[in-house]
């Protein structure tokens, strides 16, 4: 039985009117890891939905959590969850939307940058360290000249939409490889995959 416990936190805003945007896809991947534990998000006084349970068979316990605040506000939930089930950054794991990626292809990495986004760089003051887990779900780059703020809060369009149920499952498959078998075994999987 693995007694590691691990904070898997899905980035993205509130609202039934985000629920479908590109800058949501955190929390998407959440609702599928939320099936496979078994069990449905209750609202936590931290300020986010919480789901506690084991993922697979003696597989590792977690914590999934939806902040309830805005993307830009992410870390205050993050923080004080980590703090009331006591669990460290370096098991903490954020999935979030990345421009810097094409869109259908994940990427997994510890620590670093917050590459512009918001949620991250409020979690990284929150937490006082850059040193977690983040897996980047790609949602590509803005067209044109259109700014990164107004592409990320667009639902996607129904050509991604449709491949869109293959990524988030491919997404909680990563989170599932990196908490069972470490970042080098799920960034061999889903790296080679993207090239």
């Amino acid at each position: 039985m693995n007694s590691t416990t691990w904070l898997v936190v899905g980035l993205g805003n509130p609202g039934p009117g985000y629920s479908r945007n590109r800058h949501n896809i955190g929390q998407m991947v959440l609702d599928d890891l939320a099936s496979r534990v078994g069990g449905n998000f209750k609202t936590h006084k931290s300020r986010a939905q919480i789901l506690e349970g084991r993922l697979g068979i003696g597989g590792p316990r977690v914590i999934l959590a939806k902040p309830l605040t805005y993307m830009n506000l992410s870390g205050g939930p993050v923080s004080a969850l980590s703090k009331f089930f006591d669990i460290p950054a370096s098991n903490v794991v954020a999935v979030h939307d990345e421009i810097d990626i094409p869109f259908n292809t994940i990427k997994l990495k510890s620590g670093g940058g917050e590459g512009g986004h918001n949620g991250l760089r409020d979690m990284s003051r929150a937490l006082g360290t850059k040193d977690y887990f983040r897996v980047r779900v790609g949602v590509g780059r803005p067209p044109g000249r259109m700014e990164t703020a107004d592409y990320v809060l667009k639902d996607f369009p129904p050509v991604e939409a449709k491949e869109l149920p293959f990524l988030i499952g491919d997404a909680a498959d990563a989170v599932e490889l990196l908490l069972t078998e470490g970042l080098t075994a799920a960034q061999q999987k889903f790296h080679s995959a993207a090239s």
